[in-house]
């Protein structure tokens, strides 16, 4: 099944952020125990707020879908979301992907 690479650009919202960072990541925890977000994680602080999600989909659409019920975007703190269809090929993650 192939992977996208999901990006979120956050809001400027960083007291919501911080509020809702606990559901937010037992959300794709679960994701994750299903097998679905791969690998997730927040840009460094020195890059524009967001982050990128490996998530295991069918379809970009589909990729996008698993999001929809995200803390985060249910609650309006992602401004933007975009899916890429990509392709693992070196490197120890490539091989247990």
């Amino acid at each position: 099944m192939p992977v996208f690479a999901v990006t979120y650009t956050y809001t400027d919202d960083t007291a919501g952020r911080d509020e809702h960072r606990p559901a937010h990541k037992e959300y794709l925890g679960g994701l994750g125990d299903q097998g679905i977000n791969l690998c997730s994680g927040p840009f460094g602080a020195d890059e524009p707020p967001g982050a990128l999600l490996l998530i295991r989909a069918a379809s970009r659409e589909e990729a996008l879908a698993h999001t929809e019920d995200d803390p985060f975007r249910l609650r309006g703190l992602v401004a933007d979301v975009t899916a890429r269809e990509w392709t693992p090929m070196l490197g120890r993650l490539a091989e247990q992907i």
